[in-house]
């Protein structure tokens, strides 16, 4: 059986609705690009690098809120990616604030000890700065939290713009992004001059590999 022949007015529909497609995967991917960049920057910063990536990727989303800009990477591509973003950028705050708290809390037992032992007579200041090797503790359990969660976030978007180039039959080269780890699954790093760029292996259109 022969299919329909189709009105011409509903196939140029379809190509107008295949351009505004690809235009909004367009759009999305390039955000996706700007997460996983700055992520992996914040993480790089974790580790002691100095990094001069500057791209704030927890007010992304809210910029383009404020210019009353549709997010298409989180609207239309995956609307669950907002929830995602949301919980992990309030992991990492809470993390960071109970960082701060501890730090605060074993500066004031160490000025309670050197007033006690100001006061009393009493050394009390020595049992004070017992408690100093909990900051390296502290900051170093913090650093372990929050260099998992930036890197599971990082992967999550690279897996997540992997999807949206193979769905939308997009060029990888076109959306290659600065890098600063080289851990990551599902990409090829390239040196470009004195930086290292990736580009996500994705399957080409029609491939069975």
């Amino acid at each position: 059986m022969t299919e329909p022949i189709r009105d011409s007015v509903e196939v140029a529909l379809e190509l107008d609705e295949k351009e505004v497609y690809s235009h909004i995967a367009h759009e999305s991917a390039e955000d996706i690009i700007r997460i996983i960049s700055s992520l992996d920057a914040e993480r790089a910063k974790l580790h002691g690098e100095v990094i001069y990536y500057r791209d704030d990727w927890d007010d992304l989303i809210r910029e383009r809120i404020a210019k009353g800009k549709r997010h298409t990477a989180f609207d239309f591509y995956n609307p669950a990616l907002l929830d995602i973003w949301e919980q992990k950028v309030k992991e990492i705050k809470e993390a960071k604030k109970r960082e701060r708290m501890s730090y605060a809390a074993v500066g004031a037992l160490i000025a309670a000890a050197s007033v006690a032992t100001a006061v009393l007579g009493q050394p009390y200041l020595i049992l004070g700065l017992a408690v100093l090797p909990t900051v390296l503790l502290i900051r170093d359990s913090t650093r372990e939290k929050l260099d998992l969660i930036y890197y599971e976030l990082t992967q999550f978007f690279i897996d997540e713009l992997k999807g949206l180039i193979e769905k939308h039959s997009l060029q990888p080269e076109r959306y290659k992004f600065k890098i600063f780890s080289g851990d990551y699954f599902g990409v090829m790093t390239i040196k470009a001059g004195t930086g290292l760029f990736a580009v996500v292996n994705a399957e080409k259109p029609g491939s069975n590999d």
